[in-house]
């Protein structure tokens, strides 16, 4: 090859690699904002949820106790409510009663156990909601409650970890990861916006179409309690993410410069997302069901 040739070639080589150093550094940086924005959006949703325990603080005389309080129960286990209260001279009670009926409160003395005083509320049949309050009190003082309004209580069935459960949130996890990635791609006008917003849909699909209601039948007796049959911000906020970017997938494929349409399924994605989970969730009718 003569020696003009060969250093044209070897030029173009340099040119390429460093088109595609560019590139992955890029894609690097673009994953790891996805990254970032998608823990962020889960902790928050998770540390925000109904069912996420409670945390409180209480002041007895002159000392200051802090705990959380649990706010969802797995069935048949009894809840268990537990106060850390090293202090031997303080005791307490609890009170607990069906969410949104008309049964009186049922009160219970709470349980001396190291250094914490506990209390058990009954297992209930699953998407039961039982409220509860604590009082603690020093011996010739008025009782002092623990929270300023009752805690809520849900309880729920086993769900299958591995086969169902744990394949579910690691679907929704890389959808969400993927949905923010393809975003991003589509926002600096990459040429990867088709390929990523498949790979935001698929995984909602089966993480949230097909395993989503599998979780939902286990934990609480039915398939699907989102529109049109009921008003669970769950099943309602998973089906708008999925519609989105199936609208999506759909117009990229006839028009792959149609980027709009992915920034505007991400943005939705994480707003949806952005819910708490398990907000509106499944709730007994009590005026149906006996005490």
């Amino acid at each position: 090859m003569p020696r003009d040739g060969l250093l044209r070639q070897s030029t173009e080589l340099i040119v390429r690699k460093e088109r595609y150093d560019r590139m992955t550094s890029r894609s690097l940086l673009l994953w790891s904002v996805a990254s970032v924005i998608t823990l962020a959006s889960a902790v928050y949703q998770r540390v925000t949820g109904p069912t996420y325990p409670l945390r409180a603080s209480v002041t007895i005389g002159s000392e200051t106790f802090t705990f959380r309080l649990i706010r969802s129960q797995e069935n048949p286990r009894d809840a268990e409510i537990s106060v850390p209260v090293p202090n031997r001279g303080i005791s307490g009670y609890y009170e607990f009663r069906r969410q949104l009926s008309d049964d009186p409160w049922d009160r219970r003395p709470l349980a001396r156990r190291g250094e914490s005083l506990i209390g058990w509320i009954p297992s209930q049949p699953a998407a039961s909601k039982v409220q509860y309050r604590i009082f603690l009190e020093k011996p010739g003082a008025a009782p002092v409650p623990v929270t300023p309004e009752p805690v809520v209580l849900r309880f729920k069935d086993y769900v299958p970890r591995i086969p169902v459960l744990w394949p579910h949130i690691a679907l929704m996890f890389v959808g969400m990861l993927c949905s923010n990635r393809a975003g991003l791609e589509a926002l600096v006008r990459g040429t990867q916006t088709n390929r990523l917003s498949l790979w935001a849909f698929i995984p909602m699909v089966a993480g949230g179409i097909i395993l989503g209601p599998m979780v939902q039948k286990f934990a609480f007796g039915s398939y699907w309690t989102g529109w049109p049959f009921g008003h669970d911000m769950t099943d309602n906020k998973t089906a708008v993410a999925v519609l989105f970017w199936l609208i999506a997938v759909w117009r990229l494929q006839k028009r792959p410069e149609a980027r709009g349409w992915a920034i505007a399924a991400a943005v939705v994605t994480l707003l949806v997302f952005a819910i708490p989970h398990s907000v509106w969730g499944s709730e007994i009718a009590y005026g149906q069901v006996p005490k």
